[in-house]
């Protein structure tokens, strides 16, 4: 018995007793809450839904809890349910019940835990969108393991996920990266507000190598030239070290398209015809106020040039024209007002402004003996995703990245991620599938095979109880990370079931020794290490990290 299938008992007990009284059932939540003590000896599951509804009903909540007990003990799967407290319940599950879950998971497989709370739903997932004026720093990188696990736990509670990546490739910081490029072909210092770093000098040296006469060309053409081979090649090589650190998306869509195709006069054209923008100080407006933001924009500078915010507006438009009922955009910590900006833009356009979901992301720092570690081999400035997968690994970096809520921001202890030690989080983790995956090849020389319908009663230990009320909570973890966008919830909830396995393993003998023969334990504790091993397995992929079977 799952914890959801064990809270729709809890439910349907409860609409028995306020049936028998004649009370309204109404009162009963959707979905009952069934949560596991934090202290084992006060029972395996925990409810508080006499407490939750009693008042409404004109019960007193012990009273409620007493009779809903007394239901819920005459249950299949259920050993004992005692009341605690005011009307807290507590729940002891049959050994057999409990068992169920291993049956399942042996039973799904890759597909245990997956859902279909988001069936339906077509979401467009944007995120790391760096320019492509630079290798992606730090929190390019965070947000390539993040938004990329966030697009698996999505997609694995049913919806239609696209990944896509915002080429900025258009407005003043190309024309700052272009500058960089052909002070480096010439031999100058890098202008004062143009980038540096050992890359520009590749890129410069690569634009000449494919036009070796560019620098003689007239001075409008030279710079098309370095333009469009310089982001080209940039683009090109971000778009390799993220897909060699496991991250590759469905759509690269280049901002100067919107401008090239006239989808941004046209957006513009129409908000001006339908009074949604103002004009002031010779300027076009529109009220982000409204929804938030700290000052309205400008969409139109006086000038006649469009502002930043007027290829949002067509962007989000697109995006909806193409289909898309939720647009999640994962931004940089320094994008707070954009919150505010895109859901105006969603009400000025005529959307339901829960069609944008904006996420914000936390600052990363590196440490290594102690002291940040600040300047890249190559890019100079910053440190860059090349040289965070050089030092700890796609792995580490990708599960360390992912571990955290974006809220906060991490430091990222390197010498940590370098170590071979429980102490190391993804090594722990990957330890204990390894570990497991080695257990299955011993029993296969053993000649013992894995038995789905093995006898789970005789999983009585309370490391064993432990261990599969863990993997039991495996869906509802993966569910509620995708209602909240938390994929850093798997990675947490890895580390507890990596913990209850080893705690199992250091209590529990599972193959037999010497000449002892297999017994009907032997064939329950095998299936239920499968069933640990089949979860961490599927909870890796969900970050997209790798379940190594040797280490």
């Amino acid at each position: 018995m799952t914890p959801s299938a064990l809270a729709d008992l809890v439910r349907s007990s409860a609409v028995t007793v306020l049936e028998a009284r004649g009370l309204d059932t109404g009162v009963l939540p959707e979905q009952v809450t069934v949560e596991r003590p934090r202290n084992p000896e006060h029972g395996d599951y925990a409810t508080n839904v006499a407490l939750q509804v009693a008042k409404k009903v004109g019960m007193a909540p012990r009273e409620l809890a007493e009779a809903l007990a007394t239901e819920l003990a005459a249950a299949d799967g259920v050993d004992t349910a005692e009341v605690a407290g005011p009307g807290f319940l507590n729940l002891r599950l049959a050994a057999d019940a409990q068992g169920e879950i291993v049956r399942r998971v042996l039973g799904s497989g890759d597909a245990f835990g997956r859902g279909d709370a988001l069936a339906g739903r077509k979401i467009n997932l944007e995120f790391v969108s760096a320019n492509p004026t630079g290798p992606i720093h730090l929190g390019g990188t965070r947000w390539a393991a993040v938004g990329d696990a966030l697009g698996r736990v999505l997609s694995a509670q049913g919806a239609e996920v696209t990944r896509e990546y915002y080429f900025n490739d258009a407005g003043a910081q190309i024309d700052r990266f272009v500058n960089s490029l052909l002070a480096a072909a010439q031999g100058q210092p890098a202008p004062e507000d143009g980038y540096a770093g050992a890359y520009i000098d590749d890129i410069a040296a690569a634009v000449l190598r494919k036009e070796p006469d560019a620098l003689s060309q007239p001075e409008g053409e030279r710079r098309e030239t370095f333009r469009k081979i310089g982001v080209g090649l940039m683009f090109e090589e971000i778009k390799q070290s993220l897909h060699d650190f496991g991250t590759d998306f469905d759509v690269f869509f280049h901002e100067d398209s919107l401008h090239a195709n006239g989808a941004v006069a046209q957006a513009v054209g129409e908000l001006k015809e339908s009074g949604t923008l103002y004009e002031a100080d010779g300027a076009w407006w529109m009220r982000t106020t409204d929804q938030g933001d700290d000052k309205d924009r400008v969409v139109i500078k006086s000038d006649g040039d469009p502002a930043y915010i007027a290829g949002d507006i067509a962007y989000l438009r697109d995006k909806v024209q193409r289909g898309f009922d939720l647009c999640i955009y994962m931004l940089g910590a320094d994008h707070h007002g954009y919150i505010g900006r895109l859901k105006a833009t969603a009400v000025a356009l005529g959307y339901d402004p829960a069609v944008v979901e904006v996420l914000i992301g936390q600052m990363v720092n590196l440490v290594s003996g102690g002291k940040p570690v600040k300047m890249s081999k190559r890019a100079g400035t910053v440190v860059t995703l090349e040289d965070l997968v050089e030092a700890v690994g796609v792995d580490a970096a990708r599960y360390e990245l992912t571990r955290y809520s974006v809220d906060s921001g991490i430091d990222i202890d390197l010498d940590l991620l370098r170590k071979h030690t429980n102490e190391n989080p993804v090594f722990y983790v990957q330890y204990a599938h390894a570990r497991l995956a080695s257990l299955q090849r011993n029993a296969a020389e053993l000649k013992i095979e894995l038995d789905p319908e093995a006898d789970f009663s005789l999983l009585t230990h309370p490391r064993e109880g432990d261990l599969i009320r863990t993997i039991g909570e495996f869906p509802s973890v993966l569910s509620k990370a995708a209602e909240l966008r938390e994929p850093h919830r798997v990675a947490r909830y890895l580390e507890s079931l990596a913990s209850a396995y080893h705690k199992f393993y250091d209590v529990a003998r599972v193959l037999p020794q010497g000449d002892e023969a297999p017994t009907a334990l032997t064939h329950a504790r095998l299936a239920l290490c499968e069933a640990a091993r089949q979860v961490l397995a599927n909870g890796l992929s969900l970050l997209g990290v790798s379940a190594p079977e040797r280490m």
